[in-house]
């Protein structure tokens, strides 16, 4: 499987999910010095078939709209320190991948995980 985190969520998410044997790129990393355009990481998302990893509520409407991205991790914690966004994926990564199996769209937050499409 592979993911795309999107550039308000940490570095070391996509560090940690490779350290996991995920194929996983910060969007950061896809362009330099330039704040990434929705569309692009919709893209190459569909593209590359990557999951996008997003607190932004643009991907979702995109997906009600134009079902992109390929698919989509949806984070609706609010704001969360670092460590405790990462104890939520450490507790629910193996959960996600396999529904992503089969679901197009989760949400993810602190009590649920709920799948959209």
């Amino acid at each position: 499987m592979k993911f795309l985190v999107d550039e308000q969520l940490p570095y070391f998410l996509a560090d940690w999910l490779q350290e996991k044997g995920y194929d996983a790129v910060h969007v950061t990393s896809l362009l330099t010095n330039e704040r990434i355009p929705d569309g692009y990481i919709c893209e190459r998302s569909m593209t590359e078939e990557r999951v996008v990893i997003t607190k932004d509520t643009d991907f979702f409407n995109t997906y009600l709209i134009k079902q992109q991205p390929y698919k989509l991790i949806y984070i609706t914690t609010g704001n969360l320190k670092n460590r405790q966004l990462f104890d939520l994926f450490r507790a629910s990564l193996d959960q996600l991948v396999v529904t992503l199996r089969t679901a197009q769209v989760i949400e993810v937050n602190q009590l649920a995980m709920k799948v959209w499409f």
